[in-house]
């Protein structure tokens, strides 16, 4: 049995009345999703609660609702919707049945969001297209979950902690998780017994090929690193930070809670389906990687990436 319900069983839904949800930004897909987050007032702590009792009875996606919608939630929300589907579609949870779902939403937020910034309500077929693809990345992760990025935005974390919008957080660590999870020898494997093997390298290049980022004859690493230069030019053409701390987080209230906040990633219950089994330490690594906009490299750690630049001084000053 669900260890959940040995200790909790989520009341019936839907017998005293009906639970219709009417989306007004294009981002969350919390219409379609068995999901909600509960905040601690005192704390600002983040707390995401899973159930398909929680599951609306009814979504009403209307575009006209966000054609007013203001630049920065277009971005921050597009952006969120990019990283739903993403994560989905490398999810070991993800099936026949979310892979498109997932991948329709990236063509449709590859195609029309930067226009749906740039031009607003001008261009109303952008606003709707990127309002759809929201809600169908919803679907998909809804029945395929998410992974690191939700635990370490740690969107949850990071944006409880320091006040940074999700999408915006989730736009932050998107390119870092990605090089963590492209890993074929990862350093703990994670525990679905479906997932034979880590198969997150090829679902990302998968993505690049829909995308119509690769070309003929390019192997998985360098359809990889397209799909990365592809996010980075459109957070950029977003207005999105290059890092945590351009995002107005002070270093030493970070580096004051990046140990509690990798921690919390960590129990986060985003992290289970996530490709890759991560270590306590692995998504600290992250964090920081993120927060000096660095970007993630298997196997160095913070010690190490501070002593190259001291090490180099001191070679030049021992050669003058």
């Amino acid at each position: 049995m669900d260890i959940r319900k040995r200790i909790y069983k989520f009341p019936k839904m839907g017998v005293k009345a009906k639970m219709i949800a009417v989306t007004t930004t294009s981002g969350t897909g919390s219409e379609v999703t068995p999901f909600a987050v509960v905040t601690d007032d005192t704390t600002g702590q983040k707390y995401p609660l899973a159930d398909y009792a929680l599951t609306p009875d009814m979504a009403i996606v209307d575009a006209n609702l966000v054609m007013d919608m203001p630049k920065s939630l277009c971005a921050f929300g597009g952006l969120d919707a990019v990283t739903h589907a993403m994560e989905a579609y490398v999810s070991v949870l993800a099936s026949e049945f979310s892979d498109g779902q997932a991948l329709q939403a990236l063509k449709l937020l590859k195609e029309y969001l930067p226009a749906s910034y740039h031009e607003g309500s001008k261009n109303p077929v952008a606003r709707e297209r990127v309002h759809s693809a929201a809600t169908i990345a919803g679907i998909a992760f809804a029945n395929a979950f998410l992974g690191v990025c939700h635990s370490e935005t740690m969107a949850h974390k990071l944006g409880s902690q320091f006040h940074i919008p999700h999408g915006l957080a989730n736009a932050l660590l998107i390119c870092n998780v990605i090089r963590y999870n492209a890993n074929d020898n990862p350093t703990k494997q994670t525990a679905f017994s479906q997932y034979d093997r880590p198969q997150a390298r090829r679902r990302y290049a998968e993505i690049a090929d829909h995308l119509g980022l690769s070309a003929p004859g390019d192997r998985t690493a360098a359809k990889i690193e397209k799909l990365l230069a592809w996010l980075e030019t459109l957070k950029a053409e977003l207005g999105i930070p290059k890092s945590i701390r351009e995002a107005g987080v002070q270093e030493a209230d970070f580096l004051a809670n990046v140990d509690k906040l990798s921690e919390d990633a960590f129990d986060d219950q985003c992290t289970g389906a996530n490709p890759r089994y991560p270590l306590i330490s692995e998504l600290k690594q992250i964090l920081l990687d993120t927060y000096y906009g660095r970007d993630y490299v298997e196997g160095e750690t913070a010690a190490k990436k501070e002593a190259a630049p001291a090490k180099a001084e001191k070679k030049a000053k021992k050669s003058a």
